[in-house]
């Protein structure tokens, strides 16, 4: 059922006010305000359509599920909220009702509604009064979280801080409002403008607007102090958020402050606090330098790196003499850029400049890039060498720095496609490559090995290393392997595989199992679950579970935001935020720990194959087709 409150209502008041009291409201525009619909709910009314024909008649819904109240303005509806129970697992709304436990059990989430109403609804849901860990205080800085991780979706940072601002200085409300009401509503403002720049502050320190907008607030709410003493902590706050300095000409609590022309001279330092995404300052890259036409080193740099530090780290890396060693950019089939030493290799959207092959020079010319290196293929012995928990370590460890570096919003940013270019999704990005990566490492190394029983070696060392993976909870590395050893290349290897023994035939079924997609991948789901943070997700999987929502519910209903949708993403994206912190809820480093430089050496620059058809040129070589 469907509520029109643009039209005539009637509605009982609860028993517990009055036994069988009605009221009718005759003046739509009582209702055309969402506040009113509120205060209604609140006070434990329940809205009944008021037929003309007929008597008039009460009807209580069956469920929750059909009650929806609907608000209207100039013929459109504008905003759809549904009521659902306290004890439903459902993103809700409280409508406390003076201490009724009947009007407290009625709750109202959005549905949909167009940007404005949804941030205006969100605004008069706030209670300031509810302590953090109570049902309500939860579900209500979730709700403010929904809106906050996805509002890109259907409003640019502009428009959301336009529209903070006329919720602030009262342009969107009509009607008289006494000064506990205005107080309590500039409070709200003030808070979830905090959660806004603690959540998002990584993605808004370079927004302009962002920053023109902090400066304002900050100027308007100095200008309220001597109305409202009370926002005095406010204050403090948003000095501590937006490291904000003022100077005033006036004493601020001066009877005759009004009168007076009173300037803030503000600055705003350019050094912002460290949020959970401190590593963004001094970030890590994975750059490929290609030394062959189909195979590449994965060199782990910072943002910064030149040129000339990346050839040196080549260099040594392939054991060949820095000095004849060039780095070019392959910007055609068979054009190349030599790129000058103090060159950056990153843009600032930490877009490599492109293709880059490292090169031999003789005689100040560039040659061909290796076509054929022996050197790399018997790294065999070097990899047999290392201790197989500090390889995991390693891997963990690179694979950690960048998953704490991650914002949740990135993920709203890859699945709709905004901002694309814009450094929005770095990390996420980072991950992905990552796993790729390592698949095809663990893929690299068995087929260029070319004896068989130190390939029986490796099978077993890479089994064990993703056991390992598991077991330090990095399930996207502990993915990448066993995916490498499955693929087609090497699978295919049937004298290899015989001689693996029993054991890790069947550590390696165990670990299958936990990768194995039936009923929508529950031997992994039932196992992540139970591992504590912080931990490592599969990350193409949640992406997988996100798309599947995104594609399968419209963003948008009626040109109303389908705020549903965008809860259940939120939701899933949260999952990043839940397992970057421990169990005390704090962000730290309890999944790293320390391995050796040697094998820190090896696992910052893998050597890796991404031609399918020369691997499986390389997997037929070693056991030809019987």
């Amino acid at each position: 059922m469907s509520w029109d409150c643009g039209l005539r209502y009637m509605f009982s008041v609860s028993p517990a006010l009055q036994q069988g009291g009605k009221c009718i409201l005759h003046d739509k525009e009582d209702l055309s305000r969402l506040e009113m619909v509120q205060r209604l709910a609140k006070d434990g009314c329940r809205f009944l359509q008021n037929h003309s024909k007929g008597p008039e008649r009460t009807s209580e819904p069956q469920s929750d599920e059909a009650v929806r109240l609907c608000l209207r303005e100039r013929g459109h509806d504008v905003l759809v909220l549904q009521r659902v129970s306290s004890e439903q697992p459902a993103l809700a709304a409280s409508t406390r009702g003076g201490g009724r436990e009947e009007a407290r059990n009625r709750r109202y989430m959005v549905v949909s509604g167009t940007p404005e109403k949804i941030l205006e609804h969100l605004l008069n849901d706030l209670m300031l009064d509810e302590e953090p860990g109570t049902t309500h205080g939860k579900e209500s800085d979730t709700l403010v979280d929904d809106f906050l991780l996805t509002y890109p979706v259907f409003m640019s940072t502009s428009d959301l801080c336009q529209a903070l601002l006329g919720h602030y200085c009262h342009k969107r409300h009509r009607g008289k409002e006494d000064r506990k009401e205005a107080l309590e509503r500039k409070q709200k403002l003030l808070h979830l403008v905090s959660q806004w720049m603690f959540l998002c502050r990584d993605f808004l320190r370079e927004d302009e607007h962002v920053k023109l907008f902090m400066k304002t607030l900050y100027r308007y709410v100095l200008d309220d102090l001597y109305e409202h003493p009370a926002l005095e902590k406010d204050v403090g706050e948003l000095q501590k958020l937006y490291q904000l300095q003022r100077r005033h000409t006036v004493d601020e609590y001066s009877p005759q402050r009004k009168s007076r022309a009173l300037f803030h001279q503000l600055s705003l330092k350019e050094n912002w606090p460290q949020s959970r995404g401190a590593q963004r300052e001094t970030k890590e890259v994975l750059c490929h330098v290609y030394i062959t036409m189909d195979s590449y080193l994965s060199v782990r740099a910072h943002s910064g790196v030149v040129v000339n530090e990346l050839v040196q780290a080549v260099a040594e890396r392939m054991d060949v003499p820095q000095g004849e060693l060039v780095l070019v950019d392959a910007t055609y089939p068979g054009g190349r850029l030599l790129l000058q030493p103090q060159d950056r290799v990153f843009s600032s959207s930490l877009r490599p400049v492109g293709r880059l092959h490292v090169c031999r020079k003789d005689l100040g010319e560039v040659l061909n890039p290796f076509t054929g290196n022996s050197e790399l293929q018997q790294r065999t012995a070097c990899m047999l060498s290392l201790n197989t928990w500090d390889v995991a370590v390693a891997l963990t460890d690179l694979d950690w720095t960048i998953f704490d570096s991650m914002h949740e919003q990135e993920i709203v940013y890859f699945t709709f496609s905004r901002h694309a270019g814009a450094n929005r999704t770095t990390a996420l990005e980072l991950l992905l490559q990552r796993c790729n990566e390592v698949q095809l490492w663990v893929m690299t190394e068995v087929l260029l090995c070319p004896t068989l029983c130190k390939r029986v070696q490796l099978i077993k060392k890479f089994i064990k290393i993703a056991a390992h993976c598991k077991a330090q909870r990095n399930l996207n590395c502990f993915f990448a392997i066993i995916m490498g050893l499955n693929t087609a290349a090497v699978s295919r290897l049937s004298q290899t595989w015989e001689k693996i023994p029993g054991k890790f035939k069947k550590l390696f079924s165990e670990l299958e199992t936990v990768t194995d997609p039936s009923l929508n991948h529950k031997t992994y789901r039932d196992s992540f679950k139970k591992m504590k943070a912080p931990k490592i997700p599969f990350l193409p999987l949640l992406l997988k579970d996100i798309t599947f929502v995104h594609e399968g519910n419209k963003t948008f209903h009626d040109n109303l935001v389908n705020f549903e949708k965008l809860h259940m993403i939120a939701d899933m994206a949260r999952l990043i935020r839940q397992c970057q912190k421990d169990h005390m809820g704090q962000c730290g480093n309890g999944i790293t720990q320390k391995s050796s430089s040697e094998v820190r050496a090896y696992v910052d620059y893998l050597h890796i194959i991404d031609n399918q058809q020369t691997l499986f040129e390389l997997s037929h070589r070693l056991e030809p087709r019987a």
